[in-house]
């Protein structure tokens, strides 16, 4: 088995251009099973462009994608689901009308595989215990207290939580989070940050994660990847790129560098 085959989800010089603005310039990028790596960057650095693009919402200009070794460089999103690739939006997508627990039965109907019938057989077989039915989604996302309320009358930070369930439910094994903290207090963002590392832990995920709370994705990523005008300018451990010259001029500043103590 050659090293490339080893990679989850393979992204080779990945363009997307919209008229005559290029807003992601030939990224590459190769992401390994159970990896959890963040993407940052300033604003307009084509972070959520280069997210639709390798979850199939935006069609690529030019360059190459591949899900557990299979081409899909033009695949449309359920493609990417089929494949294990699920992946949250900037602001949550759940159905407000609907109580919480229909939101996750949702994925399971539509987006996930057929329940199984029997314990030692069907395609279930390979998924984990904690993604079987709805009831274990909610435990392992830490809601089913709230299974009976509308998924529009619990808070924002609990939505954001929600529609990761509902990602789960597709049962994945790449997970993209874009902006899931965003809009959440300091202490919510701290919390999501320990359940997204839990996920990854508990359920063999690969996780990447854009954010903008540069600090508490610093601190809980193993890699870092980092945007800037639609490139990539830096790939490696976050103790590395917090001082890396260009990531300090571009987004960082000088400050982040002496706040970096700890990170690995």
């Amino acid at each position: 088995m050659s090293a490339s085959e080893n990679y989850l989800l393979q992204a080779k010089d990945v363009t997307v251009r919209f008229g005559g603005l290029t807003a992601v310039d030939a990224v590459s990028m190769n992401i390994a099973g159970g990896e959890l790596v963040g993407i940052m960057g300033p604003n307009g650095a084509g972070k959520t462009t280069f997210f639709n693009a390798i979850s199939g919402v935006t069609p690529l200009t030019s360059g190459q994608l591949k899900v557990d070794g299979r081409s899909l460089t033009g695949a449309l999103p359920h493609q990417f689901a089929k494949r294990g690739l699920a992946r949250t939006f900037q602001t949550p997508r759940v159905f407000s009308d609907l109580p919480v627990s229909e939101n996750i039965r949702f994925g399971l109907m539509f987006a996930g595989r057929r329940p199984r019938k029997y314990v030692f057989w069907g395609e279930e077989k390979d998924v984990p215990w904690a993604l079987r039915d709805t009831a274990s989604i909610l435990s392992v996302i830490g809601l089913s207290e709230l299974a009976d309320l509308p998924a529009g009358a619990i808070t924002p930070s609990q939505q954001r939580v929600l529609e990761i369930g509902m990602a789960l439910s597709t049962r994945p094994r790449i997970l993209l989070l874009d902006e899931v903290a965003a809009g959440l207090t300091e202490i919510e963002v701290e919390e999501m940050a320990r359940l997204i590392r839990r996920l990854r832990d508990e359920l063999d995920l690969s996780v990447i994660w854009i954010e903008h709370a540069v600090k508490v994705l610093l601190k809980h990523v193993e890699r870092v990847i980092v945007l800037n005008q639609g490139k990539m300018i830096a790939d490696g451990k976050p103790s590395d790129v917090v001082r890396n010259k260009e990531v300090i001029e571009a987004y960082l500043g000088d400050e982040m560098v002496n706040d970096s103590e700890g990170l690995t």
